[in-house]
């Protein structure tokens, strides 16, 4: 096993970060000109732009610019009517922001499997797990063993690699279940030729310094649904009603606005877009050759349903062995190349331990069996 070190080390012999920016494009012009004249906060052509240049990649007929990815995912949330009590089906394999969004609303995380094909929820499981547990009253789903609604399932695209919607779509439907996609992971990534975060009603974006486009922080709430879209700009800059000179606010809303610093940055990085995705894809087949014929580990490729951005490429071990696992991790680090493994799962940490979960024996293995790899655009 000690050759996947070794093989890394060729690839990159001066070693190599996780996910780092690069700054290749027009990004000191747009930001220059928020300083030059003065429109450095809230408001600014650039929110608008930025906006409206999300819509015409995503294909999505709305996207609103907000602060972080988690703000946007908890927007969502809202927006397709969880509420206090509810219980949100999610992944167990997530990054913490996903079950942080829900938990923000008074929401319960409900933690599904995952399918190793996809490293996202599985359809399968989850149907079987659903005709357990949900008893239905009226057009509700309940989990008959809390007593609480089940109102949403968050699916999440791992490291970009699109999840199997359409089955999972078709599952909620048939439970009166909202589907929320957190596509913070995937700007970039089809599903079956659409992009990600276009299947359910609402779907979460982020740009955080990491992602493979970044506004410096930031996230975005796409949707089709122009009532939608329009109740979450109102929502997100803080629910105020338009006027010259007076502060009505009907609702409760939240300050989640993105600066127009912050989209200046974004503007210049979506005009990237396409470059970092072709070399990013140039590096997951540099990966595939490079760690080919590697006994105990396989390289991770996308799913033959989508095309990923690949974010973060990831090896898988063979077998859950979360000694030997970490024992490859410390040998990157001490040959500086900063892998990293999967998060630990949501069901296992302090606040989340408690949370109802269906049976994680997939969701298990793979964090015991993941690692990621450098995955920056111009390595």
């Amino acid at each position: 096993m000690s050759s996947l070190v070794e093989r890394l080390q060729k690839m990159f012999p001066s070693g190599a970060g996780l996910h780092e920016p690069r700054f290749e494009g027009r990004e000191w012009e747009y930001v220059k000109e928020c300083l030059d004249t003065g429109w450095v906060s809230s408001v600014g052509k650039y929110v608008d732009r930025f906006e409206r240049d999300l819509e015409t990649y995503t294909g999505a007929k709305r996207a609103i610019a907000v602060a972080n990815g988690t703000a946007a995912l908890q927007v969502c949330l809202q927006l397709v009517g969880v509420k206090r009590g509810d219980e949100v089906l999610m992944p167990a394999l997530t990054f913490v922001a996903t079950a942080n969004a829900a938990a923000y609303l008074g929401a319960i995380p409900h933690f599904v499997d995952c399918d190793e094909k996809t490293l996202g929820v599985d359809p399968l499981f989850l149907e079987k797990h659903l005709s357990q547990i949900v008893e239905k009253r009226g057009e509700d789903s309940f989990n008959r063993q809390t007593g609480r609604r089940i109102r949403a399932l968050i699916v999440m695209h791992t490291f970009g690699h699109p999840v199997d919607l359409d089955p999972l779509n078709a599952l909620m439907t048939r439970y009166g279940i909202e589907l929320v996609e957190d596509a913070a992971e995937s700007l970039g990534s089809f599903y079956k030729g659409k992009h990600t975060g276009r299947i359910g009603r609402v779907s979460a974006l982020s740009f955080n310094g990491n992602k493979i486009v970044t506004s410096g922080g930031g996230g975005a709430i796409l949707t089709d649904d122009e009532t939608i879209g329009n109740h979450a700009k109102h929502l997100t800059t803080t629910a105020k009603v338009p006027h010259a000179w007076e502060y009505v606010h009907d609702e409760t809303g939240y300050n989640f606005r993105l600066p127009n610093l912050n989209a200046a940055l974004g503007c210049a990085q979506l005009e990237s877009l396409p470059t970092f995705l072709a070399k990013k894809r140039k590096l997951a087949e540099r990966y595939a050759e490079a760690l080919n014929g590697l006994k105990g580990t396989r390289f991770f490729v996308e799913p033959s349903h989508g095309k990923s951005n690949y974010w973060l490429n990831a090896v898988l071990l063979d077998q859950p062995n979360v000694s030997e696992r970490n024992r490859l991790l410390k040998a990157c680090h001490e040959a500086k190349i900063l892998a990293r493994p999967a998060w630990q799962l949501m069901s296992e940490l302090p606040m989340y331990r408690d949370c109802p979960k269906m049976d994680l024996s997939c969701s298990q293995s793979l964090a015991a069996r993941i690692i990621n790899l450098p995955s920056s655009s111009f390595l």
